[in-house]
């Protein structure tokens, strides 16, 4: 039985071309900035976002990690919307790295500007913790990989530089808003301080996160990379991978997000299953159970016996992510799996 794997974004293989492109990488020291090819996605990357420099990092905890070091300090407050990666996925590290303490707002990972200036806390008082840092995650993925409306991070912005508050964009799946909004990313990445995207998510890439910004920025983030163990050596070979997917993978996002809407109206309406088709902007779908189906677990275990492999999010919530290693068909046939163990046929 040929598996379906939804898991995640992160499940896909590096293509024939994309191996060839990693074998045949120009490669050096990167420490001591001799490798051409990660060199050369730096500055790609750090055009794209329009920001002046960026680095090159085994992955996207680590660059969530080198934001939170380099934009606060212990025993700050960072404001973040609900169910946040960094807090969520990253075991505990916001803590016993950075010191920080989160103040969760808004609903489903998107918050608002007011309710931003509304748990803004002073930094002059004396028993308040001082709010240094706003990150925002874009596309959100616990909230079902929902976008953040640009217009919205604008009014956000223009909150944080009033009360000199820094702006961080966790942006592992940047290039799907960019290409399900049409909006170009270094738009989406001007009122952040620093940046990060994903190359091992929707570009298929086998590793890999870049974290970009001012220079000054990205000096710090060098020597918080280098503190983290995050500093690499011939890590052209996986940046050559890097580069083959921006060249390659970034326009073709949109049959994953095609796809994920094939299979939300599939799942919209079943029996016993709480999901709202609107969540369903990009790649991620996340559903719900009610008590018939069982836990998440064993609705997953369920679903793997018939082909399908998923993730338990929560007791009873399923997650699952289209990519370019799942097609139309499989995808088409993901959601007749999941309908069929609704209407109790397993």
């Amino acid at each position: 039985m040929q598996l379906i794997d939804l898991r995640s974004d992160t499940v896909t293989k590096p293509c024939k071309a994309m191996r060839a492109a990693m074998a045949q990488a120009d490669v050096g020291d990167d420490q001591y900035g001799d490798d051409l090819s990660t060199n050369t996605l730096q500055e790609r990357v750090a055009a794209l976002l329009g920001k002046d420099e960026a680095i090159f990092v085994p992955s996207g905890t680590m660059t969530n990690q080198i934001a939170l070091k380099v934009l606060s300090r212990p025993g700050d407050d960072v404001i973040v919307g609900t169910e946040p990666h960094i807090v969520w996925h990253e075991a505990g590290a916001s803590a016993a790295n950075a010191g920080v303490q989160f103040t969760v707002i808004g609903e489903g990972g998107l918050f608002t500007a007011e309710q931003v200036a509304a748990n803004l806390k002073p930094r002059d008082h004396f028993v308040f913790p001082a709010s240094t840092l706003i990150v925002i995650e874009n596309t959100h993925n616990r909230g079902g990989g929902v976008i953040l409306p640009q217009s919205e991070i604008e009014a956000i912005a223009d909150v944080a530089s009033r009360a000199g508050v820094a702006m961080y964009l966790d942006g592992a799946r940047l290039f799907n808003v960019a290409v399900e909004t049409g909006t170009d990313l270094a738009t989406l990445a001007r009122p952040f301080e620093l940046v990060s995207v994903a190359l091992s998510k929707g570009l298929g890439c086998p590793m890999g996160s870049v974290l970009a910004g001012s220079s000054a920025a990205i000096a710090a983030a060098r020597r918080a990379r280098r503190m983290f163990g995050g500093a690499l050596r011939q890590s052209g070979i996986v940046a050559a991978a890097g580069l083959y997917a921006l060249d390659n993978n970034i326009d073709r996002l949109a049959e994953d997000h095609a796809n994920a809407r094939l299979i939300a109206s599939q799942i919209g309406g079943l029996p016993g299953v709480r999901f709202d088709p609107a969540t369903v902007q990009t790649n991620i779908v996340i559903f719900h159970l009610e008590k018939e189906h069982g836990d998440a677990a064993s609705f997953v275990k369920r679903a793997q016996q018939k082909g399908l492999l998923l993730s338990a999010f929560a007791e009873r919530t399923v997650r699952l992510a289209t990519h370019l290693d799942a097609d139309r068909a499989a995808c088409e046939r993901a959601g007749e799996i999941i309908a069929d163990l609704c209407a109790g046929k397993a």
